[in-house]
């Protein structure tokens, strides 16, 4: 068996996210492989994605390598700030090497990110030219985070992946933008119904609970969240 070289797998996430570039392509799923790529090729302890529908929406978490970063997330998106929804905010990457010194203005979110065993993270933004819509959060329990090359490698892949979800139809009618970012926030809750129904029937937890979801999704070639609404509408037990 070959063992794939840290080169070859960036190669293969690059192709993997162009592939979005088709008509036809699950924008939740890409979500999904943007947070598993990004932790495997960067060793990161959890990664997790947070996303807007539009400038008045709210921003949700809609893809996370396991719950630590989705409860960490979700702590910032509570109270209104954090690094994650700065990033957000200003389009601007936002990097904290050591969260035991994080920002003043950030209480909550060190408070929550120290409990849950981080110890670094880094936040760049999903945006391609003026239009931002969401972060993409890498996160450690080690201190340090990202070095430069590797920061430009993460924006990179977060371009290409923001670029397949707005394309540039999309962007010349608003109307199929927010129509697409809407449906993985739709998505997202079907997803975490189906979780809820899956690991109570196999007396899992909820990550290993999503990895039989997806994991049938791709065998079958459906999209995830047709996978979801069928566990959730009881037509499929899994």
């Amino acid at each position: 068996m070959v063992t794939k070289t840290r080169e070859g797998q960036l190669v293969e996430t690059f192709v993997t996210l162009a592939d979005t570039l088709v008509v036809g392509y699950d924008i939740v799923d890409l979500l999904h492989t943007l947070v598993d790529k990004c932790a495997l090729l960067f060793e990161a302890s959890a990664v997790g994605i947070i996303l807007s529908a539009g400038e008045n929406d709210e921003l949700e978490v809609v893809a996370s390598t396991n719950e630590r970063s989705r409860l960490v997330e979700i702590l910032q998106l509570r109270a209104g700030n954090g690094p994650c929804v700065e990033c957000y905010t200003t389009g601007r990457p936002v990097a904290i090497p050591d969260l035991d010194v994080v920002a003043p203005q950030w209480p909550r979110f060190r408070a929550g990110a120290l409990e849950l065993g981080f110890k670094s993270m880094h936040s760049v933004p999903l945006r391609l030219r003026q239009t931002t819509i969401g972060s993409l959060n890498l996160f450690w329990d080690r201190l340090g985070g990202l070095g430069a090359d590797d920061l430009l490698t993460v924006q990179a892949l977060a371009d290409t992946a923001t670029i397949g979800i707005l394309q540039e139809r999309a962007l010349r009618e608003s109307g199929v933008v927010r129509a697409q970012l809407q449906h993985a926030l739709n998505s997202r809750v079907l997803i975490e119904q189906a979780k809820g129904v899956v690991a109570y029937t196999r007396n899992s937890n909820m990550e290993e609970a999503f990895d039989v979801l997806r994991s049938y999704a791709r065998n079958k070639g459906l999209p995830l969240v047709e996978v979801a609404e069928r566990v959730v509408n009881r037509r499929l037990s899994l």
